[in-house]
C-alpha cells in the first residue's frame, strides 16, 4: 500500500513540474492578414429569389411481387 502512495504522489509531482516547466514555451508572435478585398459583400435580403432546386431522382422501379 505505501509503494501505491508512493508512486501516485511521485506521478503527481511529475505532472506539476511537467506543467509549470518553462522549457517547451513557444516565444514566436503571429501575425493576422486581412483576404483581398475583390468585391464588396452583397446582403442578405429574404425577399430575393433562391437558386433553383434539382429535379428529384425518381425510384428505382420496384421488385414484381412473387
Amino acid at each position: 500500500m505505501k509503494k501505491l502512495i508512493l508512486a501516485s504522489v511521485s506521478a503527481l509531482a511529475l505532472l506539476g513540474v511537467a506543467a509549470c516547466s518553462d522549457s517547451g514555451t513557444d516565444n514566436t508572435t503571429t501575425q493576422s492578414t486581412n483576404p483581398p478585398a475583390a468585391e464588396p459583400m452583397k446582403p442578405v435580403t429574404p425577399d430575393a429569389p433562391k437558386p433553383a432546386e434539382p429535379a428529384p431522382a425518381t425510384p428505382a422501379p420496384a421488385a414484381p411481387a412473387q
